[in-house]
């Protein structure tokens, strides 16, 4: 099977092209904002260094959150455009699932993994799983308080571009370093195992609260 995989729901941006357990090319690229302009980019370039085109691929694998709504936005229009002119189907990954798959293996031994997303705002979007990757809950917000109080005692390794935002709230936790936004080798991988295993998601947005939206001055309803 041949992926192609790409992310720009959190502070990076990226794209891989996995081929039955190797990865053909891949680029990442950390970025609070920007990735509308280099993600199509980055795209072009995984498929060129392969020597493949959108005819060769049989899966096409994204992002769907939680993460930044114009980010989860640039993902998802990208997949479904691709999808559409190529004919291909496409699959949805979480964000926290693509963080917790990037912890390796030895820290996960004895420990719940807990996926913390940055918001940029006051709370922040968590996930925990076990070692074998198998999700607790589903993602929710929690401001930092609530997680130092919801997860007190509980033997921690801290993913996600927000860890470092909790770290020193939860005593003994350790850090996955590396961890961080996901990346789209990962989402490949992942996206692979769940067609194969007929669990994939949809790519529809997953989003924990409404948009920000600020209308224009004149733009307002009477």
């Amino acid at each position: 099977m041949l992926v192609l995989a790409f992310d720009s729901a959190t502070s990076a941006c990226s794209a891989a092209l996995w081929a039955d357990g190797s990865v053909l090319a891949r680029r990442f690229s950390a970025m609070a904002r920007g990735q509308s302009e280099a993600l199509v980019p980055m795209i072009a370039e995984v498929l060129a260094e392969a020597g493949k085109t959108m005819a060769d691929i049989d899966l096409l694998a994204v992002t769907v959150g939680p993460g930044a709504f114009t980010g989860i936005r640039i993902g998802l229009a990208t997949a479904r455009a691709l999808a559409l002119a190529a004919a291909k189907p496409v699959a949805g990954i979480t964000t926290p699932e693509a963080v917790a798959a990037a912890v390796p293996t030895p820290l996960r031994d004895g420990r719940t993994i807990l996926v913390v997303l940055d918001s940029r705002r006051e709370e922040l979007w968590i996930q925990p799983f076990a070692p074998d990757l198998t999700a607790l809950e589903s993602p929710s917000a929690a401001n930092p308080a609530q997680i130092a109080a919801r997860f007190a005692g509980v033997p921690l390794v801290l993913a996600g571009d927000g860890a470092g935002l909790v770290r020193d709230l939860l005593p003994g936790a350790i850090v996955a370093e590396g961890a961080g936004a996901p990346d789209a080798a990962i989402v490949a991988v992942l996206a692979a195992g769940h067609w194969a295993a007929g669990t994939h998601l949809a790519a529809e947005p997953l989003y924990l609260r409404p948009p920000d939206v600020t209308m224009p001055a004149g733009c307002l309803p009477a």
